[in-house]
């Protein structure tokens, strides 16, 4: 007979801790690409889970403040949607722009209408997509 021994081991990380100074930098290029994308504020706060607008102005103003995991790991799809625009579009303003353009792939809709649903998995889902679009050529 085999026996089973329950081992107490601490549940697996879904998600890297990111020290202060990597959200920071991260919470920066976020800044950064929206405004290349010409996402608002109010958008903004939508893509970054409902923070309030008020937080994010504090963002552009360099107060930056705690970021949970839920936050670090929206800020970690963007910044990964960001690195496979750049990767298929040698032409960063194209890049840029695809974000706004309707997509087949997305029943017409614009990668940035799907995210704006405002859930992690609606960044994730663009993320993959164009994940699968770099592993295509």
């Amino acid at each position: 007979m085999v026996h089973l021994h329950i081992l107490d081991l601490p549940p697996p990380s879904v998600q890297p801790d990111f020290s202060t100074e990597e959200t920071a930098a991260m919470q920066r290029a976020v800044i950064t690409l929206f405004d290349k994308w010409g996402v608002t504020d109010t958008e903004a706060a939508i893509l970054l889970g409902d923070i309030s607008t008020r937080t994010f102005a504090r963002w552009k103003e360099g107060q930056y403040g705690r970021v949970g995991r839920d936050l670090a790991a929206r800020l970690s799809n963007l910044l990964g949607i960001h690195k496979a625009l750049r990767l298929l579009f040698s032409d960063a303003s194209r890049a840029y722009a695809w974000v706004r353009k309707a997509n087949i792939d997305f029943a017409e809709r614009s990668a940035l209408e799907v995210m704006l649903n405002g859930n992690l998995t609606d960044l994730m889902r663009v993320r993959h997509y164009l994940d699968a679009q770099r592993a295509a050529w």
